[in-house]
């Protein structure tokens, strides 16, 4: 920025003003560099802290295999029972805490009315966790 000076004597005169602009646009990277660097340079109170266990120890729940083949034969972590025997197994492990996972593998070619009875009797005993599992193609 320049001004005009209006004595015609003394055209050759140095102008004594400073241009701030430049002046303001140092300050500027000075004080965003401070920003950046200061927390980093700050000192903080060295204290050893203690170790310790957070992690929750979780009991696994049990998983229980139940098999029906195509002949409609129930079979429990492959021990062939019966509808009745499965009703007293499926109580006793409704009454677990946790209780177990339940994974069921039907034969393809089984009737449905076995499975419809196992589900059912695996209803009535409060059975929860109950999984159909699948071959992948």
């Amino acid at each position: 920025m320049s001004f005009h000076m209006q004595d015609d004597q003394n055209e050759d005169a140095i102008m004594a003003e400073i241009n701030m602009t430049p002046m303001v646009d140092v300050m500027l990277v000075l004080l965003i560099i401070f920003i950046i660097t200061l927390p980093v340079i700050q000192q903080a109170v060295k204290v050893e802290l203690p170790k310790a266990n957070s992690v929750r120890n979780e009991v696994k729940p049990e998983s229980v295999q139940l098999s029906i083949d195509a002949k409609g034969q129930i079979f429990w972590n492959s021990t062939p029972i019966d509808l009745k025997t499965f009703d007293g197994y499926a109580e006793k492990a409704a009454q677990k805490d946790p209780q177990p996972e339940i994974n069921l593998r039907a034969d393809k070619s089984v009737q449905y009315e076995y499975v419809a009875q196992v589900l059912a009797a695996s209803r009535r005993a409060g059975l929860t966790k109950l999984g159909f599992v699948t071959e992948p193609n």
